[in-house]
């Protein structure tokens, strides 16, 4: 038992520590952080979206290819 308290009290010190430590060497403040993360994801997300539309006009393609009737001479 005294070592499971050890162990707890041990994350909630190195949480404290940690959490401070980041705070204090962010490089912008937190709202401005947020803001550019929002951006840089609504990014990530549009290029995602463009490329899934662009593979699926290519499969749409391929499909009217191989649904085409065979043309034989």
């Amino acid at each position: 038992m005294r070592r499971m308290f050890g162990f707890l009290i041990g994350i909630f010190v190195g949480w404290t520590v940690g959490s401070t430590i980041a705070l204090l060497l962010a490089p912008e403040s937190g709202e401005k952080l947020r803001g550019e993360l929002r951006q840089r994801g609504s990014s990530f997300f549009g290029e995602v979206k463009n490329a899934a539309e662009a593979r699926r006009i290519e499969l749409e393609h391929k499909l009217e290819e191989l649904r085409a009737p065979i043309v034989r001479e």
